[in-house]
């Protein structure tokens, strides 16, 4: 008799097909086929392919939030958190895709957002803006990921940028003196500087309810 197969090996399964084909080859069927089974077997365990979508993204995070310092302060905090959704999204191809549109309540999702919430409000935020500060950050990092996974390596952007700059140095001046900028692809330094924006439009925000 075949022994069942896993839920936990289903999901291994799918996440190798993510970064071989990218989310678009990611079927139950791909799946099945990929483990020696039939496609039925799966739905023992994952009903629908977004089913199986979710579980991928839980599973995607089970590392983030999960060793917060005691007495940190919240804006290292949650700086810390949305550096590592990025790692986390970063290490699958697609990462940032598949968790975009899901929407799971469990131990991994509820952990990560018990530490933004408890951040902000140690620091005198209401629960209510916690809450939505706490998810905002998650929608930027998740964004950023996206195009960031989405960016081209085939050397194909350099064309486009020989067009940019031609046409901003004819007709937009703004964007020709900061013409640096697209010469220099750094998601990183963009990253940071985005998250940096972020956290201190929220300590204002905590500055004027203090």
């Amino acid at each position: 008799m075949r022994q069942a197969i896993a839920r936990d090996n289903i999901v291994d399964a799918a996440f190798n097909l993510l970064d071989e084909a990218g989310m678009e080859g990611v079927t139950l069927r791909k799946v099945a086929c990929s483990l020696g089974i039939r496609a039925p077997s799966l739905y023992w365990h994952f009903k629908s392919k977004q089913a199986l979508v979710d579980a991928m993204a839980d599973a995607m995070i089970v590392d983030v939030a999960r060793h917060i310092p005691e007495g940190q302060p919240w804006r290292q905090t949650l700086l810390q958190i949305a550096r590592e959704f990025r790692v986390a999204f970063k290490a699958r191809r697609d990462g940032a895709r598949v968790y975009a549109g899901t929407f799971i309540a469990t131990e991994n999702v509820l952990r990560v957002g018990e530490a933004s919430i408890a951040a902000l409000t140690s620091a005198g935020a209401p629960a209510s803006f916690a809450a939505t500060t706490a998810m905002d950050l998650v929608y930027y990092t998740m964004g950023f990921v996206i195009e960031e996974q989405s960016w081209p390596g085939d050397g194909s952007m350099e064309a486009l940028g020989e067009a940019f700059m031609a046409l901003a140095e004819q007709r937009f001046p703004h964007c020709w003196q900061a013409r640096e900028v697209w010469r220099q692809v750094d998601f990183d330094t963009r990253f940071e500087q985005g998250v940096g924006l972020m956290l201190d439009g929220i300590e204002q925000r905590l500055a004027r309810t203090s």
